[in-house]
């Protein structure tokens, strides 16, 4: 998909995957959060913001981000999108952005390389405007401005900042100084800045070169860049991941590029971007993508839905039935129900907390849980039982682990299991089982071509992931 030239060097695409899973709770979850759900595509949000930067005569492999719990999920998704990064660097904890791209500066293999700062769970609708605006944005980078990305607006949004646009930087360019940024407007003063043309919705998108960036890092923010020379130098490679170094990484100040350097730089400029742009920051929002019946509703999922107008209903699993109203929001999950009103969706975040303060274990985690070597799904628990279903990639294998607390049943729905089970080594078809004692050291192991399905049931006093030992792994898990 091309709409010019490719600039002289392919562009670093650096993608930041963060996020604490609140604001499209409950399908969204602090360790599964929006950017690996297929919220407005086939795809997972991190998988369309891969798939945009994919062309590699304009685009270099991508430099990944994020917070190490996500390592294995995203170097999934990337592989099952037929990505392959450049680097996966691990945040040993969430600092914001600005340290999470001086990072990802240092990391590229040249300081005068251009890096595309992008948020992983961010929705582009016209790929091909953006690919314009990334390449009018190049054109600037390369000669030294410090680039934004201002969404054109079509309303007047009091949820996002923006940014006032001032003269070109040349006769011909797309791009623009920046005169100002200014924070979430009132309402009125929103509906002022849509009249005058001016003001552009702040995108949290950035390409600049990358001594460019650190640079003005170093001279606005110098804790910031000495953190992130500590963290990269000290880091260490991990399996296909970069760990970086824990104590230098979290002496850095937690502030985002936007107020770190680009408020505070004389090199600031901004390209407008009309490209159906969306931060997917709340359910309202995805009623605003999804595609609507004649009622004006988005109904996606088992829902049966009569004399409703204006909801987003949603349902990954039980049959939701709604009846008589207008303007909701109801999402489903296999083990969680939202419903608040269409105009309240921005304060889900608020009610998150609540049942974090009440210890609900749903604020975290979602029924499916993701590994390297595939998920696991609790389908029934009670006292001193717990039932599981387990699936294992083809030619994945679990730990090699023993369990003081609790044994397990094993039994085959489909595929082939390999089991270790203290000196024996045997293969299990479907329909099959075996028991591993408490105590016994053991192994799963798919060696087939085609995922493996089982039932385990564990029995015993202590059913949690804090009862495994393991003594070998592939992955490198303690």
């Amino acid at each position: 998909m091309k709409s010019g030239p490719a600039p002289i060097r392919p562009i670093h695409p650096v993608i930041l995957s963060g996020g604490s899973g609140t604001r499209l709770w409950p399908m969204s979850r602090a360790r599964h959060p929006k950017q690996f759900l297929p919220l407005v595509s086939g795809h997972s949000l991190l998988q369309d913001t891969a798939r945009r930067v994919a062309d590699r005569t304009r685009f270099a492999p991508p430099t990944i981000v994020c917070n190490e719990e996500h390592r294995f999920v995203i170097a999934e998704q990337l592989r099952e999108c037929g990505t392959a990064a450049r680097r996966i660097v691990l945040e040993p904890e969430a600092r914001n952005t600005a340290p999470a791209a001086a990072v990802a500066a240092l990391c590229l293999p040249d300081p005068e390389a251009l890096m595309l700062v992008m948020p992983s769970d961010h929705a582009i609708g016209d790929e091909r405007a953006f690919l314009a605006a990334v390449e009018i944005g190049a054109a600037a980078a390369e000669g030294g401005a410090l680039v934004t990305f201002g969404v054109t607006p079509d309303r007047p949004e009091t949820g996002y900042g923006y940014i006032r646009r001032g003269r070109r930087l040349g006769a011909d360019a797309g791009a623009y100084r920046v005169r100002a940024f200014v924070e979430k407007p009132a309402l009125r003063r929103a509906k002022r800045f849509l009249v005058t043309g001016e003001y552009l919705w702040n995108a949290g998108l950035f390409l600049f070169q990358a001594k460019t960036f650190l640079a003005e890092l170093d001279r606005l923010q110098p804790a910031i860049g000495a953190a992130a020379r500590k963290a990269v130098a000290d880091g260490r490679e991990d399996l296909d991941f970069f760990r970086l170094d824990g104590e230098g990484f979290s002496a850095s100040p937690a502030i985002s590029i936007d107020y770190a350097v680009m408020e505070h730089t004389a090199l600031a400029a901004v390209v407008p971007l009309d490209a159906g742009w969306s931060d997917v920051g709340a359910w309202s929002g995805l009623w605003d993508l999804a595609a609507k019946d004649e009622n004006a509703n988005a109904l996606l999922g088992p829902v049966a839905a009569r004399d409703v107008r204006g909801s987003y209903v949603r349902s990954e699993g039980p049959v939701v039935a709604v009846l008589g109203v207008e303007n909701l929001v109801i999402v489903a999950t296999e083990d969680a129900v939202l419903v608040a009103p269409r105009a309240r969706a921005q304060d889900i975040r608020a009610l998150v907390e609540d049942l974090r303060a009440r210890g609900r274990a749903e604020v975290d985690a979602a029924s499916t849980v993701y590994r390297p070597w595939g998920t696991y799904k609790t389908i029934d628990a009670g006292d001193g039982f717990l039932v599981k279903r387990i699936t294992v990639k083809a030619r994945a294998s679990l730990s090699l682990q023993r369990h003081r607390h609790r044994a397990e049943h094993w039994v085959v729905v489909s595929g082939t299991a390999e089991v270790t089970r203290g000196q024996e080594v045997f293969r299990l078809q479907a329909n099959e089982s075996t028991y591993i004692p408490l105590g016994t050291v053991h192994r799963l192991a798919n060696p087939g071509d085609e995922p493996l399905h089982l039932v385990e049931v564990q029995s015993g006093g202590l059913l949690s992931e804090d009862d495994i030992e393991r003594l070998d792994d592939r992955y490198g898990r303690r």
